[in-house]
């Protein structure tokens, strides 16, 4: 039974990961060093082939051969923002989807420096990002704990929606209920698991998974989504498989193997998502 148009979207993110794993989609990653083990791996569990590279001497060319660009702000510095730019002006030139992390966006001056100097110098695809890091693109108050953002607010849909329509873009705001949006349509995903908060790195593999869809689709609303789906669905089931005396070590290993498997049947099956 249809609710929704629920069936419709999961269908059509099964199609989507299985695209993916047929195309095998090259993901150039400029991002930090305390996750970018994790984005690599992400990439290559669900079918794409990730590259990391941050020179400015070669950012362009490494580019100019990828299906997306993830950009990612964490431990932001002036070598790899000249490297962010050079990669996303090149990327809009040749059409070539990107994903912007804005990871601590709003936290010090030079994270704010740092945004707005990407976002008034190139057009994103996809933004990424939790509740504190969204409401500070959208220019509502906010409160951070380091990177990580407080408790979920109020309005997130509202917040969502106007962050959108200002960077027009799609929007992906991680939460106890993700938010993916592009100002129009917009929907809720209920999968996910309370352990994904308690390891480091789970919001750049979202934007990893997110940018490895964007390469194989230009509805980017879609490939949110499916992004999106794959993290909160594989979390769950790690979580499931966990015996007791088992922690956040061995959660973090299911998690990958429970990305690996996932496929089209275990979307439909397990997705849990509401147009609003």
């Amino acid at each position: 039974m249809e609710v929704d148009g629920k069936l419709e979207i999961l269908e059509e993110a099964g199609n989507l990961l299985q695209i993916l794993r047929e195309k095998n989609p090259l993901i150039h990653h400029i991002t930090n060093p305390v996750t970018i083990n994790d984005s690599a791996n992400i990439v290559l569990a669900m079918g794409g082939s990730p590259i990391m590279a941050d020179d400015p001497s070669e950012v362009e060319e490494v580019v100019s051969m990828a299906s997306a660009l993830v950009i990612n702000t964490g431990m932001p510095e002036p070598r790899k923002l000249k490297s962010m730019i050079l990669a996303g002006k090149k990327a809009n030139e040749l059409r070539i989807p990107v994903v912007l992390d804005p990871v601590g966006g709003g936290l010090t001056k030079l994270r704010k420096e740092t945004l707005e100097n990407l976002l008034g110098t190139m057009v994103f695809s996809v933004i990424k990002g939790n509740q504190a890091e969204i409401r500070h693109l959208a220019s509502y108050e906010y409160s951070l704990n380091g990177v990580d953002s407080l408790p979920d607010k109020m309005n997130g849909i509202e917040v969502a929606k106007a962050a959108a329509q200002k960077h027009k873009c799609v929007i992906a705001m991680t939460g106890k209920e993700d938010i993916i949006t592009d100002g129009i349509r917009s929907y809720s995903i209920e999968n996910g698991h309370s352990m994904l908060s308690a390891i480091t790195g789970t919001g750049c593999m979202s934007a990893s998974l997110i940018a490895a869809f964007c390469g194989v689709t230009e509805d980017f609303l879609l490939a949110a989504v499916s992004g999106m789906l794959s993290m909160g669905i594989a979390g769950e089931s790690a979580g499931r498989s966990l015996s007791v005396g088992e922690g956040i070590g061995s959660f973090k290993v299911r998690f990958f193997d429970h990305i690996q498997l996932t496929n089209k049947d275990i979307l439909i099956k397990e997705g849990r998502i509401h147009e609003l």
